[in-house]
């Protein structure tokens, strides 16, 4: 049901071209959002993200055809080939087109080798390592070195990945709470201190993968370390705080994306690592839960909440739509719930709850 109020409300033509298929931005949509004026090329990326969950749960050839239409579309839409400008964007669409072709098949293998070509020379070891989240930026931040390793590790580039590993542990994480900060400024060495669900999301996962492909401990124990700060800062009774629109909408399903992949994926059969998986699919769950008994349902279909614990509002129309602010964001509607990003986190998380419902925890 999540699948198909994103895919009617949102899913249209690319300029009426034949065979192609974007995500309109809000609901109820403006002039310029329904052109794809606005367009968001990292909430795309997670269209397609999700597109794959669908596709992987219930292969179908329509759910395939969709995919391969979905990826050529950006690639459209882009104007100026498949990468841009952003390492954050990039990590994002390398990480949902490498699904798409792993396990759906898609034929995107030229838009996986120019990302995965741009995101390892970002690389800076001059300066201690970090990948800057804009080309030229000073600023090296958790949304941008986390997805960029887990795309790297998928595409075998496992020793960048590890660097990038070690260097978010080193850098990022704060001493006090466990938690993933936000970025730092080099070489000033001057660190934003915010936290945000999805910073601890891209964490969870790059070392669950990593544990995964090295057996290596310190990866595990990194996952354990991160899974209890979560749980106690993050969490009430084991729904995700909070949430936002614009490009926050997107954060809490990220998040349950990558518990998702600790529950179902974390190796080791002693106590702690069963009790770690346990833990990080009882958030999934409950979120999700909590999501749908606080849905609104309108024509049928649900329209999610941007906080999963409180009752979703209904948007009352295109007004109060968000807009891109000077530094590259893009701002929340009024109504947070018109915002395709904020469904897009309820289709990420109920796929995510059907993950850990089908690995039976």
């Amino acid at each position: 049901m999540a699948e198909s109020a994103i895919v009617s409300r949102h899913l249209r033509a690319l300029w009426a071209l034949p065979g192609t298929a974007l995500g309109v931005v809000g609901w109820p949509a403006t002039k310029r959002e329904r052109i794809f004026g606005s367009w968001h090329y990292w909430w795309q990326a997670h269209l397609i993200d999700c597109a794959v969950d669908a596709a992987n749960r219930v292969p179908t050839p329509l759910r395939r055809k969709r995919l391969a239409a979905l990826a050529r579309s950006h690639r459209i839409r882009n104007l100026t080939g498949w990468t841009n400008r952003y390492y954050d964007d990039m990590a994002w669409l390398a990480i949902a087109l490498e699904r798409a072709e792993r396990t759906q098949g898609t034929t995107v293998r030229s838009a996986l080798a120019a990302l995965e070509k741009t995101l390892y020379e970002g690389w800076q070891p001059q300066i201690g390592g970090g990948l800057p989240w804009r080309i030229g930026a000073d600023y090296f931040n958790a949304p941008a070195n986390g997805p960029a390793a887990i795309a790297l590790v998928r595409l075998g580039r496992i020793q960048r990945a590890k660097e990038m590993a070690d260097w978010l542990d080193a850098t990022l994480c704060d001493q006090e709470t466990g938690l993933i900060l936000d970025g730092i400024h080099l070489p000033s060495g001057e660190i934003e201190r915010p936290v945000f669900t999805y910073c601890q999301g891209v964490a969870l996962g790059l070392e669950t993968e990593l544990a995964v492909q090295t057996g290596e401990a310190r990866h595990i124990e990194r996952v354990h370390r991160l899974l209890g700060a979560v749980e106690e800062h993050m969490t009430t009774d084991d729904v995700v705080h909070g949430g936002g629109g614009g490009d926050g909408g997107l954060f809490n399903g990220i998040l349950a994306r990558y518990l998702a992949v600790v529950a179902v994926t974390l190796p080791g059969e002693d106590p702690a690592r069963l009790a770690d998986r346990r833990a990080a699919a009882a958030i999934v769950r409950a979120s999700a839960t909590a999501a749908w008994a606080n849905r609104l349902e309108v024509e049928g279909e649900p329209l999610f909440g941007h906080d999963w614990s409180k009752p979703a509002q209904l948007p009352g129309g295109s007004v109060g739509a968000g807009y891109f602010t000077p530094g590259g964001s893009v701002t929340s509607s009024k109504v947070p719930e018109r915002d395709m990003s904020v469904q897009l986190s309820g289709w990420m998380l109920m796929e995510a709850a059907y993950q850990v419902s089908a690995a039976g925890l």
